[in-house]
């Protein structure tokens, strides 16, 4: 049975029979008013209180403050509640409008309103509350849509299955009807119903969810993605960038980063990330490499970086913001796993909250949309909206998904309802876990210092803590090995690993029941006392050479294919001084060994050659295996010549 919401609201008052009184109006209102089911105020007779309140209480939803509070005040109330919790209402109660005028020129991006405190108007209060609460858990989008799947519409337009009725009656595929189910088949819907609107050019219940979640995410625009994180990153390079036009990122950003440069013709530096060898984990870029290369490199337009990774690293973000926007570099973090962090103190700060002109978001991977569902939100006080919006319908389906719309207005509601109740949970919950795993003796989460590559130190880097790493060189599995016992034999599917880790993520999905499940997996496992493996250790991925032109000019040309290896199974040498035309990419890490106009040398192959020797599961990206065997493919000697600009370096 699903539970009723609840919402709490405290009031802070240091005038204790006002207080008294005023909750139990209240609350006596409340109680008689069905249209706010489960509205109900505490009473905070001091600062330190509601503070605790609402740090404690995930259901609380706001706050009403007298102005007249001594000690740390209203003003100082009302800034440390949003700081703790931003997505909070937050109401003044005053003595006087000159009061109003003071705290409205010190806090008008944090208060909601105001109400008179001796008026005792407490039936108009409880209008304002509960008119402030429905816009606030609106859902704009999926009510309509919804509404317009009740309404039963014939459909004579796409998509061809209308509203499944082309499986429902089906002998042969009627089992997959009864799996998507009626409701998700009847709301897969297209743009020839105009009531809800348009995602390519929203106007109406889009452009509604797109403001909601920008509020809640502290963006001053934001727009839904159907397409992921991927075309996210995309669309935001090519808004920032005309060919030619230099950008700084982290070597190591998602692939979806390196495809932008080649679509917009951007000139990248890239910028080698730190790295843990022990763990084969990858962590950020020191930041003396990011900084100098700001200084070397004026020109530079833009900087993107990756935080969290996917291993949970943070960078401290506000330093690197602040030296880029001096120099006049626009800043895009592509936050694609740490969506969730606007809503916990634990987790904040956010790119935005630092600085960052753009953020990207895969909202599906740590709050509750729908794979491929993201948010692009935007804080540019420079921002080109025609150009973005151009660039955004270039790579947008003329057919979004709703269902995936609808998840994202879903997503944002419940992050700004339960999110800090639901992300206080997970916090206990990864906390609770590390301590058991690290219990059994033999599996160990790893601390940031233990993962933390050397270079970086120093830099201020955070963990993710609802992202935990965990070593299993003493269980005497390797890495594919314990996955697939876990999976097999405990039902436990985990996200990632290396040669000799594995990654758990704890979401808000996360319970009490899985942790245990998970526990008991592990402790089994590591009673078995299995002999400890012999592992072969990633091989190391080279550094960066340099760029013998721009990616998009090499990855257009024909090239020539080259076989990676020679006659004697060894590193072709006709390769070494060759540019590539693709991005070659060994998957897992994910990061490209080669991208497109870079030149190779011997580590680089010496590298593929390793890997393919001494990692079986690990795919090659890039590599062209059309002709047998695998081959890459390069600039021939006469492309190289022709192309505008010569040999470019980093």
């Amino acid at each position: 049975m699903t539970a009723s919401p609840v919402c709490l609201m405290v009031v802070a008052s240091h005038d204790g029979r006002w207080l008294h009184e005023t909750v139990q109006g209240l609350n006596a209102l409340a109680a008689r008013q069905e249209a706010v089911p489960g509205l109900r105020f505490l009473p905070a007779a001091s600062a330190d209180e509601a503070l605790r309140l609402a740090g404690e209480e995930g259901d609380v939803q706001g706050v009403l403050v007298d102005e007249s509070m001594p000690a740390r005040g209203a003003i100082a109330l009302v800034d440390a509640l949003n700081q703790l919790r931003p997505e909070l209402t937050l109401y003044v109660l005053l003595d006087n409008d000159d009061e109003k005028a003071m705290v409205d020129t010190l806090s008008a991006d944090s208060v909601n309103g105001y109400f008179f405190r001796e008026e005792r108007d407490w039936a108009s209060w409880l209008r304002i509350i509960h008119a402030e609460l429905v816009d606030k858990s609106a859902t704009p989008f999926f009510d309509r849509l919804r509404r317009y799947v009740a309404m039963a519409k014939d459909s004579w337009h796409t998509p061809g299955h209308c509203g499944g009725d082309s499986l429902r009656a089906s002998p042969w595929v009627r089992d997959f009807f009864d799996f998507a189910g009626e409701d998700m088949l009847r709301a897969d819907l297209s743009v020839s119903v105009p009531m809800l609107d348009s995602l390519l050019h929203p106007t109406g219940v889009i452009h509604q969810a797109q403001k909601l979640a920008a509020q809640a995410f502290g963006a001053r625009r934001t727009f839904f993605a159907t397409n992921g994180t991927s075309t996210a990153n995309k669309v935001i390079v090519q808004t920032l960038l005309a060919p030619g036009d230099m950008l700084l990122l982290d070597r190591n950003c998602h692939k979806s980063v390196h495809h932008a440069v080649i679509l917009s013709g951007a000139r990248p530096v890239y910028l080698d990330s730190s790295v843990n060898r022990q763990y084969g984990i990858f962590g950020p870029v020191p930041k003396a490499t990011l900084l100098a290369a700001m200084d070397a490199h004026p020109q530079a337009k833009a900087l993107i970086l990756t935080s969290c990774t996917y291993d949970g690293f943070r960078y401290d973000l506000a330093p690197i913001i602040e030296a880029a926007h001096a120099r006049g570099i626009k800043v895009i973090v592509d936050e694609a796993w740490y969506g969730c962090a606007r809503f916990h103190p634990a987790l904040r700060p956010t790119a935005l909250e630092c600085g960052a002109d753009y953020a990207t978001q895969s909202t599906h991977k740590v709050l509750s949309a729908f794979s491929q569902a993201s948010m692009i939100h935007v804080n540019d006080p420079d921002f080109n909206g025609h150009l973005f919006r151009e660039n955004l319908n270039m790579h947008t389906s003329t057919s979004p998904q709703y269902g995936l719309i609808a998840s994202l207005d879903v997503a944002r509601k419940q992050a700004v309802m339960e999110g800090y109740k639901l992300l206080s949970r997970a916090l206990r919950l990864a906390a609770e876990l590390r301590e058991q795993i690290n219990a059994t003796g033999v599996f160990r989460v790893l601390s940031l210092e233990e993962m933390l590559p050397e270079d970086v130190r120093d830099d201020g880097v955070r963990l993710d803590p609802t992202k935990l790493t965990v070593d299993i060189s003493a269980s005497g599995y390797s890495a594919d090995e314990l996955r697939e016992v876990l999976f097999e034999r405990f039902n436990i599917q985990v996200e990632k690993s290396t040669f000799n880790t594995l990654t758990l993520l704890v979401t808000l999905g996360a319970t009490r029941s899985k942790v245990s499940r998970l526990y008991d997996a592990m402790l089994r496992l590591a009673r078995e006392r299995r002999p400890p493996a012999v592992r072969q250790r990633m091989p190391e991925i080279p550094r960066f050479t340099q760029l013998a032109c721009l990616p998009r000019d090499a990855f257009y040309e024909s090239g020539e294919r080259l076989p990676l290896f020679d006659e004697h199974g060894q590193p072709n040498p006709a390769l070494v001084g060759r540019v590539s035309c693709d991005q070659v990419t060994p998957y897992p890490p994910g990061i490209p060994v080669l991208v497109p106009g870079q030149v190779i040398d011997l580590s680089i192959l010496n590298y593929l050659a390793r890997l393919g020797a001494s990692q079986k599961s690990i795919e090659l990206h890039g590599v062209d295996e059309s002709l047998g065997e695998p081959a890459l493919r390069v600039l021939s000697a006469d492309e190289l010549v022709l192309l505008p600009g010569g040999r470019l370096d980093n």
